[in-house]
């Protein structure tokens, strides 16, 4: 299976990928101090952001605690590189069946599932490695920018720290494997946009956020879904050895 992915991933041009992810990342950060200047409604070189807030609209800070913060940032890395993944599934497998060129690969002497499945597990590696570079880089980004303008309350613990790493490492996991449930409905109809419409659809209903409740609060929920994403995934393909190229 190894050999299998590494021939992918020669096979295919990521440079377009890394750049995006690095574009992305970038957007992200910048994203997160926007939110904290705009809720701190002022001009950061005037004083903290948490003290604009309180003094002049009497409003809080834009983050509640070092947790909200690090939450936040996670949520987002996830979901822009669940939507990525999209197009990772839609190149690598989707437009093979639409061009037919997967046919060429499949007279191969080698199982049709083990050639879909290493498509797969490349998408999943390269999505999970994006959203946790992308996780790290954001998160060191704002606890840097808040170590010159204070618009988190409060103290960074380690024990905090330690706690939202383990957090943002499981939810991230799970959003990786999350990712490859748009396969399920692209193959149905050898679709691209089905399947980057379907992420999307993910995205909103896992980053839902009701009276600060989410389906990625409780770390036991994540890992459920990350379950059920593998299982969708693998129902996708299930019977490609005994179905004709459409």
């Amino acid at each position: 299976m190894l050999k299998l992915i590494r021939m992918e991933m020669k096979k295919q041009k990521l440079a377009w990928f890394y750049r995006g992810a690095v574009i992305a990342t970038i957007l992200c950060a910048g994203f997160m101090f926007l939110i904290a200047y705009t809720e701190g409604g002022g001009d950061p070189a005037l004083g903290s952001f948490a003290d604009i807030a309180n003094t002049e609209r009497g409003g809080g800070p834009a983050f509640a605690s070092f947790a909200d913060a690090l939450s936040i940032a996670g949520l987002l890395s996830r979901a822009v590189f669940i939507v990525f993944a999209s197009v990772l599934l839609s190149r690598f497998i989707i437009e093979e069946y639409k061009n037919k060129t997967i046919s060429l690969l499949f007279t191969y002497p080698i199982e049709r599932k083990k050639l879909i499945m290493a498509k797969m597990l490349l998408a999943l590696a390269l999505t999970f490695g994006a959203m946790l570079i992308s996780t790290f880089i954001i998160c060191i980004s704002i606890l840097a920018l808040n170590s010159h303008f204070q618009f988190i309350p409060g103290k960074l613990e380690a024990g905090v720290l330690l706690h939202t790493g383990i957090q943002l490492l499981i939810q991230t996991l799970s959003a990786a494997c999350l990712s490859l449930i748009p396969l399920f409905f692209g193959m149905r109809k050898k679709s691209v946009p089905t399947t980057i419409v379907s992420s999307i659809i993910i995205v909103v209903l896992v980053s839902n956020n009701s009276q600060g409740l989410s389906l990625s609060t409780n770390i036991t929920i994540p890992l459920i879904l990350g379950v059920i994403g593998l299982l969708i995934a693998y129902l996708s393909f299930r019977n490609v050895d005994k179905t004709d190229v459409a």
